[in-house]
């Protein structure tokens, strides 16, 4: 995976960029380079301030955005709520809506050890909403309590996209994997109820809770 926090972005082999960043993270984007997958870190330097939890990815479901036909604006608010809840963003990651290509980002995040990773979109009923397919072929041992929590609070705070999400939370390897819906009241909503569940999961996940 990417060095903690560092500023990265990954869309083509002449995406502009220092030769520091690219010598760090070419065996990132080689990893992931068949699935379409770009990469935008928006974390801060944090480099002398260590993960107070651990490590996430952000993974934004975006074919526009996939494709820079716009930019994406989804993932510095998911960075900022993680960074506020403990967590050291390794990057942000948009995929076009596709199954094979979500998949890619979920294994390569697996496989990098992040503890937690955040999926935004595709978690709906139209045809392009396959987020949530593509994240029960990665998951271990899924979370259900979680994923209705997620959607019940959104829906009570009027996020309808979240309440009608097939969004999906579980466990692959030692990774939390968490699907939200896109609009910007689901995602804080979503934050808000997950956050104080993670470290939990976490330590599970760690060996360190004995309970």
């Amino acid at each position: 995976m990417a060095p903690l926090g560092e500023q990265v972005s990954y869309m083509g082999a002449d995406e502009p960029g220092s030769a520091g960043d690219k010598d760090a993270h070419a065996h990132h984007a080689r990893a992931c380079s068949s699935s379409g997958v770009g990469y935008t870190g928006y974390g801060n330097d944090m480099e002398m301030a260590p993960p107070r939890i651990g490590r996430a990815l952000v993974v934004i479901v975006d074919d526009r955005a996939a494709h820079a036909e716009h930019q994406d604006t989804i993932g510095p608010l998911v960075t900022e709520l993680l960074d506020e809840g403990g967590f050291v963003v390794d990057a942000v990651v948009t995929v076009p809506g596709e199954a094979v290509a979500i998949r890619n980002a979920l294994n390569t995040a697996v496989i990098g050890g992040v503890d937690l990773v955040v999926t935004v979109g595709g978690t709906g009923v139209s045809p392009r909403d396959v987020t949530s397919d593509a994240t029960a072929g990665v998951l271990d041992r899924p979370i259900p309590g979680i994923a209705e929590a997620i959607r019940a609070s959104g829906l009570a705070a009027g996020a309808v996209d979240a309440g009608l999400s097939r969004g999906l939370v579980g466990v692959s390897g030692s990774t939390l994997v968490v699907n939200l819906a896109s609009s910007r009241a689901a995602i804080r909503d979503g934050m808000a109820t997950l956050t104080p569940l993670v470290p939990h999961v976490i330590e599970e996940l760690s060996g360190l809770d004995e309970g």
